[in-house]
């Protein structure tokens, strides 16, 4: 496996965060284990990755029952035809993947519309699975125009998604710096949650949103009008941070010109 996988035993459920090398900035998909079967949440940039932990979650000896994607961006539903299950999502979500068409790897190859668009329409809310409480909320602005937020409130499990990168550069293209804060400081006004599961990174805890805080507020310093400028300034001020090249490709939304 070139990915890695990070157990959490919470009980009831057990969390299975899948993230992918760096090559794709750590992108998480989170199996959540119920007594009787198994949610995906999200499905990797490249399907081999997809195929990795499709391939794990069959290891579980559970059916996995669905697939739910928490917003338009391809890192996370490219390999969504892998998974062979219904793939849930928000209306607005799935409006906009459709919107977005084909997807085109890095490696050129296409991977068409039909084959990851969600079939089903997730409507926020509390669904008990298998005695387990799901809570689906959607937030709107931020890393995406719209996004799902999961929370497992018994067992103080909040799946962030990308609302939080835990140790990865931040995916600025949508160009909502202050929405993506409001979002953060509404997360971080929430109780009862110590384990935060990232959309990119490993799970972590409620300290992970200073760190996103911090980031935001610094790349709102920072951008001007030159991308390559911008990349290199957060870049040394982030040395350790994972998928630079993350930095690139959301460059191409906020300096157009430079293209």
């Amino acid at each position: 496996m070139n990915g890695t996988v990070t157990v959490l035993d919470k009980g009831a459920v057990r969390i299975h965060s899948y993230m992918s090398p760096a090559d794709t900035f750590h992108t998480t998909t989170q199996l959540i284990e119920t007594p009787a079967r198994i949610i995906a949440i999200d499905a990797q940039l490249l399907p081999a990755y997809a195929d990795e932990a499709v391939a794990y979650a069959k290891g579980l000896g559970k059916p996995l029952d669905r697939l739910i994607v928490t917003h338009a961006h391809p890192d996370h539903y490219n390999g969504a035809a892998r998974f062979g299950v219904p793939v849930q999502a928000l209306a607005e979500v799935r409006d906009q993947i459709i919107a977005r068409g084909d997807s085109r790897l890095p490696t050129g190859q296409v991977i068409p519309v039909t084959d990851f668009v969600p079939t089903v329409e997730l409507t926020p809310g509390t669904e008990v699975i298998d005695g387990v409480p799901f809570v689906f909320e959607a937030v709107s602005g931020g890393e995406a125009a719209d996004e799902l937020l999961v929370k497992l409130p018994e067992q103080g499990v909040l799946v962030a998604q990308d609302l939080v990168y835990n140790d990865v550069h931040l995916y600025l293209g949508n160009n909502d710096i202050s929405g993506w804060q409001q979002a953060v400081a509404a997360l971080a006004a929430e109780s009862g949650y110590d384990t935060i599961l990232a959309g990119h990174g490993l799970p972590t805890g409620p300290e992970v949103y200073e760190d996103v805080r911090r980031y935001l507020a610094d790349a709102r310093e920072l951008l001007g009008d030159d991308g390559e400028a911008y990349k290199k300034a957060i870049v040394d001020r982030y040395p350790s941070h994972v998928g630079p090249f993350i930095i690139d490709i959301a460059n191409r939304s906020l300096f157009p010109a430079d293209r």
